[in-house]
């Protein structure tokens, strides 16, 4: 579309956000040229984040089970259809069923909603953990690969840590579908080399598969370095009454092993101020704590428990340690959701919120290296 000026204007992606959840998907696409047209969560606690953060969620956020779902639900004109469905059944911390589980099986219906469409997206973007890959053998992603590809889509699979761009570990593998018949020039077939964004054993998986099924790869850039440490999502602005007392510290440090003191001492009696996440661990039926060796946060979690939540250790200077739980603040940081409202919803729910949704930074490299160049390749005219 030519605009004032004779410059092309980009038409808006028209996209729907299966499983939205708190809407990260949207905070990290939207800026790229992409609109949500339709978005579904079977969470009513989602969908009152994702709206106190986008009004117009009333609009076409269906709060419902996706089983319910129909092709004809959705509106025309769909182009990228993205999907984070449950990981519980797939992940280690989870009861590794596969796609055979209950809340991981949503696949499934995310793929029958899909075959329904008239006028099938012309790509789709599924997240999910590194789990996927090895579950039940491999079956369960043979058996996805194989299902995505007879509803007309090539398939290329990507593994990116959180960590390029956040600090929080969380690594994740992501499966880029596009219509056979709308593959860019630019796509190749084969198996990939060995990069960042396809370590070996998504090499392996594209070795395994693209003689049976359609596959490709895109080349892309190599990810960011990443940051090394906490600081830049610190929340300063906390209580005092978060920080705990001297008792509870006390069996923080108490339940220790002899090599988490030491590296805890060596912190604290440090020259600088260091920021630390720790998990409790159970180890022989005892609860402990453990530091993490580096200075960027576990994975963020939404499994019930205390071993899911993250505490925050403050150290240095030689000073009496300082601990409290990490806020709902901090995990929206480390998800880069640094400007993401916390009005909705109890500081539990905004913690299982950001703990069951995507780096908001991650999804926009997707969208900005990968997915936009093959839905909007020509945004700009020729020069002449």
């Amino acid at each position: 579309m030519i605009g004032d000026g004779g410059r092309m204007e980009t038409v808006p992606v028209k996209a729907a956000e299966f499983f939205a959840g708190i809407g990260l998907v949207r905070t990290a696409l939207e800026p790229l040229g992409v609109k949500i047209v339709w978005a579904n969560d079977i969470k009513k606690e989602k969908y009152a984040a994702y709206s106190a953060n986008y009004p117009d969620a009333k609009d076409h956020f269906e709060v419902r089970d996706v089983c319910q779902v129909e092709g004809k639900d959705l509106p025309a004109g769909i182009e990228l259809a993205t999907s984070s469905f449950p990981c519980i059944d797939l992940s280690l911390a989870g009861n590794r069923k596969g796609l055979v589980g209950v809340q991981s099986g949503m696949f499934w219906e995310f793929a029958r909603v899909i075959r329904q469409l008239e006028n099938k997206p012309r790509v789709v973007l599924l997240e999910n953990v590194h789990g996927f890959a090895t579950s039940h053998g491999g079956k369960d992603l043979a058996d996805a690969l194989q299902c995505l590809a007879d509803l007309g889509y090539s398939l290329d699979v990507l593994a990116i840590d959180g960590k390029h761009f956040v600090p929080q570990s969380r690594p994740r593998m992501f499966i880029v579908g596009i219509k056979k018949d709308e593959l860019p020039k630019n796509a190749h077939s084969g198996v990939p080399e060995i990069s960042d964004v396809r370590p070996a054993w998504v090499t392996k998986v594209h070795a395994a598969h693209h003689q049976k099924i359609r596959m490709h790869y895109l080349d892309l850039p190599h990810l960011p370095e990443g940051p090394k440490d906490l600081s830049s999502v610190v929340d300063h602005d906390v209580p005092s009454s978060a920080w705990w007392d001297q008792r509870r510290v006390k069996a923080f440090v108490d339940s220790l092993s002899d090599v988490q003191k030491a590296r805890f001492e060596l912190l604290r009696t440090a020259e600088t101020l260091s920021h630390r996440t720790a998990y409790r661990r159970t180890r022989n039926g005892i609860s402990m704590w453990e530091l993490r060796r580096d200075a960027i946060a576990g994975c963020l979690r939404t499994t019930g428990g205390g071993s899911s939540k993250q505490a925050l250790v403050e150290l240095g200077y030689g000073r009496e340690p300082r601990i409290r739980w990490m806020t709902p603040r901090e995990y929206a940081n480390l998800m880069g959701a640094t400007n993401y409202k916390l009005v909705a919803g109890t500081p539990n729910q905004q913690l299982f919120g950001f703990g069951d949704a995507v780096v908001v930074d991650v999804v926009r490299w997707i969208g900005e290296h990968y997915l936009m160049p093959v839905l909007r390749p020509d945004t700009e005219p020729d020069d002449e």
